[in-house]
């Protein structure tokens, strides 16, 4: 996901729409990974969905760069979760695409 904040909003309502129109008949999980920036928005606008929000673009560094970039720790801290489950949702959604 890219954008400014409305245009994040936009599609993120959007896309809760879809989701919500669709039901069982999606069959598959959703995940959002908005910029930083937009997290706040993002999140508020997915609550109450069964929409997972994620972040994007994490640091190596478990403290991030000096540049200002996430590191997967600081999304962990934020968002309630740990590095174990941050790797194991990456390690099952890199097995999904290879599959594919």
């Amino acid at each position: 996901m890219n954008g400014l904040l409305e245009d994040g909003a936009a599609l993120t309502r959007e896309l809760k729409e879809r989701a919500a129109t669709a039901g069982a008949a999606l069959g598959c999980e959703l995940l959002v990974c908005p910029p930083a920036t937009l997290l706040s928005t993002v999140g508020g606008i997915l609550a109450g969905s069964d929409i997972a929000l994620g972040g994007q673009d994490c640091h190596a560094a478990p403290k991030g760069a000096y540049t200002g970039d996430i590191s997967a720790e600081m999304l962990a801290e934020r968002w309630k979760i740990c590095r174990t489950q941050l790797d194991e949702f990456s390690l099952e959604s890199h097995r999904r695409a290879v599959v594919r």
